[in-house]
């Protein structure tokens, strides 16, 4: 997403964003799961997703993991990327919403959502940022602030971030933090 291009009003939605919440499968994965013959399931998650939401906790804005499946590996992969909490078998996403925003004191615009199905719909609809990947159902498409360039699990997590930490005028600093090391 490129900030020079991006609508005013998407940067301004952007601008207000202190917690970022997100699906797992189609959005930190590419939506495929991989059963082992031992029964253990395998996902694939991208690193430049996972430094993004490290770099958003630098700055003071936590991650949420909302989803309806339960998994090992989602509790892994939230514990290596800094991810504040993790809520999993949790098919009524609304429910598990409402948790999120009281526990963590934000209102709905200060909240961006990517989804990428229909259990997704009903917090996208309340999310001051509401964003899907391009592999998301048709009626979470049509229904997002912002539909990401890249796909769910390659990259669309980091895409979000960075947009959000450049209309903040956040980015730079961080640059400087990783530039400044001779």
């Amino acid at each position: 997403m490129s900030l020079e291009k991006a609508d005013p009003v998407l940067k301004e939605r952007a601008q207000k964003i202190k917690l970022l919440i997100l699906d797992v499968d189609g959005v930190l994965t590419d939506g495929r799961i991989i059963y082992g013959d031992a029964g253990d399931e395998l996902k694939c998650f991208d690193v430049q997703d996972g430094l993004g939401i490290y770099l958003l906790s630098k700055v003071g804005i936590q991650t949420v993991i909302i989803t309806a499946k339960k998994s090992p590996v989602v509790r892994r992969r939230a514990r290596d990327s800094h991810i504040a909490k993790v809520y999993q078998n949790a098919p009524d996403k609304w429910k598990a919403y409402q948790k999120v925003r009281k526990k963590f004191r934000v209102t709905d615009e200060e909240v961006c959502f990517i989804g990428d199905d229909l259990l997704d719909l009903p917090i996208l609809l309340q999310a001051g940022l509401a964003v899907s990947v391009p592999n998301a159902v048709a009626e979470v498409r049509s229904r997002s602030h912002y539909i990401t360039q890249r796909e769910g699990g390659r990259g669309a997590v980091r895409e979000v971030v960075d947009f959000i930490l450049k209309s903040q005028e956040k980015y730079e600093a961080l640059i400087s933090h990783y530039t400044n090391h001779q």
